[in-house]
């Protein structure tokens, strides 16, 4: 289960891969659709400075915000 870190209120535009970089803060990569290269490079587009702890996976979430979960390791 997921749990909101950071209230940022990002809105997303299509063609764009969103994420938490090293920093806590969102950046934004444009993916490489149907035959179209990417654009090399990432922008800042949302400071949140987010401590990150060991062991969650970060993510932007559908509104926008960080949100993590903890990393399925070591499971049998």
């Amino acid at each position: 289960m997921a749990q909101k870190v950071a209230k940022v209120g990002v809105k997303k535009e299509s063609g764009c891969l969103y994420f938490v970089d090293k920093q806590g803060d969102i950046s934004c990569a444009t993916m490489a659709r149907g035959g179209t290269k990417a654009k090399k490079g990432a922008k800042k587009v949302a400071k949140a400075g987010v401590k990150k702890e060991k062991g969650y996976l970060y993510f932007v979430d559908k509104n926008g915000d960080i949100s993590r979960a903890p990393m399925a390791r070591g499971r049998k």
